[in-house]
This record gives structure tokens, C-alpha cells and sequence, in this order.
């Protein structure tokens, strides 16, 4: 694949995702879309190298502090960089390994601990063991059951006193689904208050894209 253009390569991301959620594996494509992609022969098509300007707008450049964060299917590892330069003690984690070996590759030396995980089954020893938790765009590749799971997985890991960040494309319930991803109704965001988290704030938001792209930037805390 490597005389293919780009829009193949992302032709090709996004035909690994359909045989993988038609044979009932939806979270295996990950690994070799990101094997390809340290091959040449792939693009990732969210692996934009840059911070999320979504959390970097709600991180805005205060201090971790030495707390505790997670940041959730973490690629490439830009979110975890950037959070770990704000003085956060950052774990980042992907259900793809050769994901975590890109990233550690990128960021030689980094404090950040990246490790293999999958979000819905994460170690036990994570529960409610972070004072921040980002989710950005990793929800919405998930459907039905394994979305719902996902998101209550997600809300567990948040520490007393802490905050879970989520981003996520947008739709309205009737709208139609992606081809990837399917983004998240207000409903599903909504449906992370629980478990002891409520919400703090919810924005609507359309990006700078062209066409425009609507997304969900949420914070929700735990008591």
C-alpha cells in the first residue's frame, strides 16, 4: 500500500473497522490499523500529533500539581504529553500495543507511563484511582451494549474529588451514524453522570473545520 494516496489509506482504516464490528470484534482493528500505520501502509485518522485544542482549552495551562491523570485510548500520545508538561502524573492507555510502543517511541524519556489496557475490562486497581480522567473520541467508536459499558467504565475511574473530561463527536438521535465512529446524543453524554459523578458543564460546540464538525466537550466531577 505504500503507492496508495491518503484518502485509501483511510479507506483502508475504515474498511478494517466494518469486518471487525460485522464479526463481532470491535475493538480489534485498532491493533493492526496502528501495525499499518507504523508501516507506512495506514493513516490513523484522529492521530492528528497535536494536543486535543479541546483539552488544551480546559486545561488551560494551570498546573496538575502532582495529581493524578488518565488519559483513555491515548494513540500517539499527544494528550498525555501535554498534560504531563502541566505537572500532571500522567497514565495513558490504549487496547492497541503497538499504539503504546509508537508513543513511547515519539516521547523518549517521557514520565508518562503508557501501557496496553482495554478500557472495558481496565485494571482493577484504576477504580475510582484518578483525579482526572480524559476521554476523547474513544466512546463513540463503541455501539450498543459495549458503548453503554464504556461509558460507566469510564465515569468508575474517576477518583473522589476528581473530574472526567470527555470529547466526543455530535448528533441528534435521528441523525445518521458515521462510518467509523458513531457520535454520542446528548442522552449518552448525559449518561456518564453516573455513579456518583455529576455534571458540570456541557458545551455544544462546532469546530473550525470545513464543513463545520459538532462536538460535545463535557466535564462532569465526582464528589
Amino acid at each position: 500500500m505504500s503507492d496508495t494516496t491518503e484518502e485509501e489509506r483511510r479507506e483502508y482504516a475504515r474498511r478494517l473497522a466494518a469486518e471487525h464490528l460485522e464479526s463481532g470484534d470491535p475493538l480489534g482493528w485498532f491493533e493492526p490499523l496502528y501495525s499499518a500505520a507504523e508501516r507506512g501502509e495506514a493513516v490513523v485518522p484522529w492521530a492528528h500529533l497535536v494536543a486535543n485544542p479541546y483539552l488544551v482549552e480546559w486545561a488551560g495551562g494551570r498546573t496538575g500539581g502532582g495529581r493524578s491523570a488518565l488519559v483513555v485510548g491515548c494513540g500517539m500520545g499527544d494528550d498525555a504529553e501535554h498534560l504531563s508538561g502541566l505537572g500532571w502524573a500522567v497514565t495513558a492507555f490504549d487496547v492497541s500495543p503497538s499504539a503504546v510502543g509508537a508513543a513511547r517511541r515519539r516521547f523518549p524519556g517521557s514520565p508518562v507511563r503508557y501501557v496496553a489496557a482495554d478500557l472495558l475490562a481496565p485494571p482493577e486497581e484504576w477504580r475510582q484511582a484518578f483525579d482526572l480522567v480524559v476521554e476523547a473520541y474513544t466512546v463513540q467508536v463503541l455501539r450498543g451494549d459495549l458503548r453503554a459499558r464504556a461509558i460507566r467504565t469510564a465515569g468508575a475511574l474517576v477518583a473522589p474529588g476528581g473530574t472526567l473530561l470527555v470529547v466526543a463527536r455530535a448528533r441528534e438521535d435521528g441523525d445518521p451514524p458515521g462510518r467509523i465512529a458513531v457520535p454520542l446524543t446528548r442522552s449518552e453524554i448525559d449518561a456518564f453522570a453516573t455513579g456518583g459523578l455529576r455534571a458540570v458543564r456541557v458545551r455544544d460546540v462546532y469546530d473550525d473545520e470545513t464543513p463545520p464538525v459538532r462536538r460535545w466537550v463535557a466535564e462532569f466531577a465526582r464528589a
